[in-house]
């Protein structure tokens, strides 16, 4: 849609309440900033609903790697890139989701679910040959009696079966069920407020890194269940040289993730607020405090940050999400995240289309209602980072974009920091962000607000700033006798030596 900078009226409001109820009906106008993340699927496994889903609003391509295997994903791949060559000026990175360690439970007697009553004792074994009945269950973590104690909680299935822990002997493990439930084999375990050891990353992790992510040319890595920064320095020597310029998500999902957040956030190039399986591991009512924790952190520190899990659960089989839902994908928008992601609405659901589709207006509607130059303003006054001088060029071009009321910031930046700096300052302005490197251009549509652009060099900095704007102008980023803000980034990777 073209841009319509009669929304900065709105900005320099302080409150809401504010503005006229004209102005909170009226539709958006603005380009969206907030990026969509769809996780691919048999939902969304054809040329023409990619292409419509990248109509839409989808940013970035979720491939999870705890479904499916490399066959699957590979076809999958090759369909989007189909869509892709119809649509040559949208760039889609790929991201890989990796299975992470799990825990779970075993098979069972005629691979028939169980009916666990309340109250009723429960052995847990470690064997895993085990098969399974109403009153025995094998789990695959040697360990875990080693581990639990009396009064510690056992959640299996997501939480729909509790256990509360008796005793641990052996390869033994006591529990009373604490509620009535049907439990199918193969389930997932969690075990809260326990440190659990088992590697971050699996061999299965490696395999599909190594054999599927390297070798299909994927832009960043969601690495499941980091619990602290040395899990994020095993990701980057498995990938060696060739996947140096890969970036790698944190996904927070457990207490030792809350805990070391402050150095995985350091180490890590975002972080993810995986929300269902931090959710048990944490009460309820506590999610969503964290996940305002985590983002205010990530947008201090510059990092991307994408809000996940159940964000629009009901349009799996429903068109329309609930009012709590399109609440939920609104509040994440506020709290500043830059990406929110669709899981199961677009791998398997019914309406792939409409839940990008309605994901895309909310993030619009709730994008209105920032207040910018607070923002800014509190940002500028959070500053962390020690390299002062990219932070103060950065943050001063989206202060002169917002004073002067421009229409666009067009940075030129050859890995993408320069304009991920820009970003973290949440200009009310699009950043037109130009590379030379493809996968530079890709990978930063983790950030809000960039529009990525690649160019065939730097030099002529003149004539490519014309080229530049008649480009922007024919995708509406901005109009004749308009005003453009530009800044430059080269030398981006030695911290204090940008020449801006």
């Amino acid at each position: 849609s073209t841009l319509d900078l009669s929304i900065t009226e709105m900005e320099c409001k302080d409150h809401l309440g504010q503005l006229s109820i004209k102005q909170l009906m009226d539709e958006p106008k603005s380009i969206r900033k907030t990026k969509i993340i769809c996780t691919m699927g048999p939902s969304c496994s054809t040329p023409e609903t990619l292409e419509e889903m990248l109509e839409k609003g989808m940013n970035i391509a979720r491939f999870n790697m705890s479904h499916g295997d490399h066959k699957s994903h590979g076809v999958q791949l090759k369909k989007l890139k189909e869509a892709l060559k119809k649509k040559p000026n949208i760039y889609c990175p790929v991201l890989l989701d990796t299975k992470g360690p799990e825990v779970r439970t075993g098979f069972l007697v005629d691979h028939k679910p169980i009916d666990i009553k309340k109250d009723q004792e429960l052995i847990l074994t470690t064997d895993y040959e085990f098969v399974g009945t109403p009153e025995k269950l094998a789990i695959s973590y040697e360990n875990m009696p080693k581990l639990v104690k009396p009064g510690d909680r056992i959640l299996v299935a997501d939480g729909s079966l509790v256990l509360k822990v008796k005793e641990a002997k052996d390869d033994l493990i006591y529990t009373t069920a604490m509620g009535d439930a049907r439990i199918g084999e193969r389930k997932n375990v969690n075990l809260p407020g326990i440190d659990v050891d088992l590697p971050t990353i699996t061999e299965k992790d490696e395999d599909d890194i190594l054999n599927f992510g390297l070798k299909s040319g994927i832009d960043i890595i969601a690495a499941s269940f980091v619990r602290c920064a040395d899990d994020i320095e095993v990701i980057r020597d498995l990938l060696g040289p060739r996947g140096a310029n890969i970036k790698i998500i944190a996904k927070i999902e457990n207490h030792q993730g809350l805990n070391n957040y402050d150095e995985i956030l350091k180490a890590a190039d975002g972080i993810m607020v995986a929300r269902g399986d931090l959710g048990t591991e944490i009460t309820s009512e506590k999610v969503f405090l964290c996940q305002k924790w985590m983002i205010e952190k990530a947008n201090i520190a510059g990092k991307p940050v994408i809000t996940a899990t159940q964000m629009l659960e009901s349009m799996v089989k429903n068109p329309n999400p609930t009012r709590a839902e399109a609440s939920d994908v609104a509040n994440a928008v506020l709290d500043g995240t830059d990406c929110v992601m669709l899981s199961g609405e677009t791998a398997g659901g019914q309406f792939p289309i409409q839940a990008v589709s309605i994901m895309n207006r909310v993030c619009l509607e709730a994008e209105k209602c920032i207040n910018y130059r607070n923002q800014l303003t509190w940002l500028r006054s959070n500053e962390v980072s020690t390299d002062i001088m990219r932070e103060a060029v950065c943050s001063s071009a989206v202060q002169t974009a917002l004073d002067i009321k421009a229409d666009l910031i067009i940075c030129l930046t050859e890995h993408g920091n320069c304009a991920r700096k820009v970003a973290k300052y949440r200009p009310l302005q699009p950043i037109l962000a130009c590379s030379i490197n493809t996968w530079a251009v890709r990978q930063m549509n983790l950030s809000r607000g960039i529009i990525g652009m690649k160019i065939p060099s730097f030099q002529g900095t003149d004539n490519l700033l014309k080229k530049l704007i008649r480009a922007a102008k024919e995708l509406s980023l901005c109009k004749q006798g308009h005003t453009v803000v530009v800044i430059h980034g080269t030398n981006e990777l030695t911290p204090g030596m940008s020449n801006l």
